[in-house]
């Protein structure tokens, strides 16, 4: 993960793909291996009991599959213990050469149903927001003077921003799916006035399609055009890519993650861009 922006200049695209193992082993594989010869830089996995296999374990056989990075998009810090989360994410760089990134947050809208469901305390946002300083507090120990794993942080309230502007090396935003693009700007501009740092955009909705895992399955994707939302794009490969630029020239994206189902038909932008 570089900060190219260090010395003031503009921070390579790559791209991200949520592919969770929702079909058999054999097709999942083979999907992994799909998404690395595309040119996809990372495969992420999410955080949601029941919904896939856990991630921890689920992104080291990945990672021996294909010669990419793997990361969690995002651990919800009031799911496991701190120091449980952040040992689980050493041993993933360990084991993957230094090729996991960690995603971590404060858990999804909703998460507070899910705890109660898995005999787990509901703590209120203050406290989750400790405890995911807590996580990068321990995995910076665990990692000692040699190893770096780079975190990425699920930000959207200041003190959320706050705590990202100290320890996260990325940081992506938690955004309303029909919050208007000038709002989005705001919220970058405010926080790369505090540090500035790889931006990664969630985008769960291509065309007409909602990603599974990535956006509610209510979504509605002409509400989200109308709204010139940043959590679409068009399905055509061509336009994709126009916006795509435009995102990183007017606010800094430079980090773009899909839902895997649309891997296959934005691979013509990832050849194109990725890297440059």
């Amino acid at each position: 993960m570089t900060d190219s922006t260090a010395t003031g200049g503009t921070r390579p695209f790559r791209f991200g793909v949520v592919a969770p193992l929702t079909t058999d082993l054999p097709t999942w594989r083979n999907r992994v291996r799909r998404i690395a010869d595309s040119g996809y830089s990372t495969l992420l996995m999410p955080d949601v009991p029941q919904w896939q296999p856990a991630p921890g374990p689920t992104l080291a056989v990945a990672a021996g599959l294909a010669d990419l990075r793997v990361g969690t998009w995002v651990y919800a810090s009031p799911l496991r213990p701190a120091w449980s989360t952040a040992w689980e994410a050493h041993s993933l760089s360990v084991l993957t050469d230094g090729r996991f990134e960690m995603g971590v947050g404060t858990g999804r809208p909703g998460i507070e149903d899910e705890l109660r469901e898995l005999g787990l305390p509901v703590v209120p946002p203050r406290e989750r927001l400790a405890q995911v300083r807590e996580t990068v507090s321990a995995l910076r120990d665990l990692d000692g003077p040699d190893l770096h794993t780079p975190v990425v942080m699920a930000v959207r309230g200041p003190k959320a921003q706050a705590l990202a502007a100290g320890l996260a090396d990325a940081v992506t935003f938690a955004l309303l799916p029909g919050e208007p693009r000038a709002e989005v700007a705001r919220l970058v501009r405010d926080f790369r006035a505090i540090r500035d740092v790889e931006l990664a955009l969630h985008v769960p909705v291509i065309g007409d399609t909602v990603a599974p895992f990535m956006a509610p399955p209510d979504t509605d994707p002409a509400a989200l055009r109308a709204a010139d939302s940043l959590a679409i794009l068009p399905d055509d490969p061509a336009a994709a890519a126009e916006e795509i630029q435009r995102r990183r020239e007017e606010i800094a994206f430079s980090n773009f993650v899909f839902g895997a189902d649309f891997a296959g038909a934005l691979a013509p932008v990832v050849a194109e861009l990725a890297g440059h």
